[in-house]
């Protein structure tokens, strides 16, 4: 997924070029193609398809096209996989990424090339939502934290490994290949893979959540032959799954609608600042590949950070985020009150890192905290729609560097307010640290309750479950 998401910085350079002088009026593309010269030894998209002057808004838009097939998958897959499952959403999302990756390797022409993008990303938007919630649920909610942080780091080592693999492997074709043909290793190996305990016991489907459970025992060493799956102040065991969720709902349901209003703006701007650096990465001074690898790499430290924070009673989820959120927009408003090239430790390279690791302890947060504001039920759902808004950051990220021409420093203003704003209305948000996660939308109005509800599933033995009722 990290191979997909940066392909474009690399594949899609602009080397140096000279343009040999022609006598009469401007000249076509065409005729543009033949007479000029890129200085640099670089194979991309740009020296092939001739991407300059004109034309070169096509490499912005190659890149655009995958963060709008993000968008579009997560509002596709993540309510599909909360009706058919996890697993069958994620395989074939995951098999047919890499049938469209390899399309993109192979793409004759600009145009092809384009719209493999999109699909890629069609693809990848769905894939990485269903597998992020197909990871938590396959843990307690006291791992999601981490279990949580590890995706996320996950990702952040891809960043930087594509660096050092571009590095490697100059020619665009060949690197796309290599980069999509780990696809391949890891769709062979989540065939094993079972479906989500929680979405089958959320469904109703309690025999198949045990066997499942069951399994995950076997599988860590434990013996668990006589599990059996309790709810606690809801249905019982094998009865259908009531109340179930859906799109609609998170507009509908007066808890839900809030919550889902303030997280799609939190996830727009965390995305914008996000992309809008990382992107910007081969812009830099420096080699292209190392800038990668570094935006990369700066992440690393963030997910430590945010592991400690969250867990602390005193910072939690909701005053993590919104910190973390505030000090990325901060470091972005101090790159526009450093001159270029002035000398300075504080370069404005080094500010934008310091941004980019800190918007990606927020995004981190921003993951695991949604996933525990919503309800089992309609998990994915929520998810797919803030993961939409998301994208649409992402799809304004590769083009907010243009805005230089207004002014320098106003593509670090755009991320700076994005960042403070962000972090301000994230405080309206509940605290969901120690406390259970929803599994239905009545839990949630339960007077009983607090904000963020659960009806707890709780595993007994058969032996244990008659010595208490003795």
């Amino acid at each position: 997924m990290a191979c997909q998401s940066m392909l474009i910085v690399l594949v899609g350079y602009t080397p140096e070029y000279q343009i040999e002088k022609q006598d009469g009026g401007p000249a076509g593309h065409r005729e543009l193609q033949q007479h000029v010269t890129f200085t640099e030894d670089v194979d991309s998209i740009v020296t092939e398809w001739v991407l300059i002057r004109q034309q070169a808004y096509k490499v912005s838009l190659a890149g655009s096209l995958f963060f709008t097939g993000l968008l579009v998958g997560n509002v596709v897959f993540g309510p599909l996989s909360d009706k058919i499952g996890r697993r069958p959403v994620y395989l074939t999302g995951l098999f047919f990424e890499v049938i469209f990756g390899y399309l993109t390797a192979l793409a004759p022409s600009y145009e092809v090339f384009a719209a493999s993008r999109l699909l890629v990303g069609l693809m990848n938007g769905g894939i990485g939502l269903v597998c992020f919630v197909l990871a938590q649920e396959y843990v307690g909610k006291s791992y999601w934290a981490v279990t949580g942080t590890l995706t996320s780091m996950t990702f952040a080592v891809g960043i930087a490994l594509f660096g050092a693999l571009g590095y490697f492997v100059r020619p665009w074709r060949t690197l796309a290949t290599v980069a999509n043909s780990s696809g391949v290793l890891f769709f062979l190996l989540s065939v094993t893979l079972p479906e989500s305990p929680r979405w089958l016991y959320s469904q109703g489907q309690t025999a198949r959540a045990e066997e499942v459970l069951r399994f995950i025992a076997v599988r860590n060493g434990n013996n668990a032959t006589n599990l059996v799956l309790q709810r606690v102040g809801a249905a019982k065991p094998g009865s259908p799954a009531r109340n179930r969720g859906g799109v609609l709902q998170l507009a509908v349901h007066p808890v839900l609608r809030l919550r889902t209003m303030v997280l799609m703006y939190v996830w727009y701007c965390c995305s914008l600042v996000y992309y809008g650096l990382t992107l910007g990465a081969s812009d830099t001074s420096g080699s292209r590949f190392v800038n990668v690898a570094m935006y990369g790499l700066v992440e690393l430290p963030a997910y430590p950070l945010c592991i400690y924070f969250i867990n602390k009673s005193w910072a939690g989820r909701r005053k993590s985020m919104a910190c973390f959120l505030c000090l990325a927009g901060s470091a972005c408003l101090c790159t526009t009150l450093i001159p270029e090239n002035s000398g300075s430790p504080l370069s404005v390279t080094s500010l934008a890192l310091l941004g980019k690791l800190m918007v990606s302890a927020a995004f981190n947060i921003a993951y695991v905290y949604t996933a525990e504001l919503y309800p089992t039920v309609i998990r994915n759902a929520g998810l797919g729609v803030c993961s939409m808004s998301c994208r649409v950051g992402g799809i304004l990220a590769p083009f907010v560097p243009s805005m230089r021409a207004l002014h320098a420093s106003m593509p670090f203003t755009v991320f700076c307010l994005s960042g403070l704003s962000a972090g301000c209305l994230g405080l309206l948000l509940p605290e969901t640290l120690n406390r259970p996660a929803a599994e239905t939308l009545e839990e949630l109005s339960s007077p009983s309750r607090s904000r963020v509800l659960e009806s707890k599933a709780l595993l007994y033995e058969d032996e244990k479950r008659e010595s208490s009722h003795k």
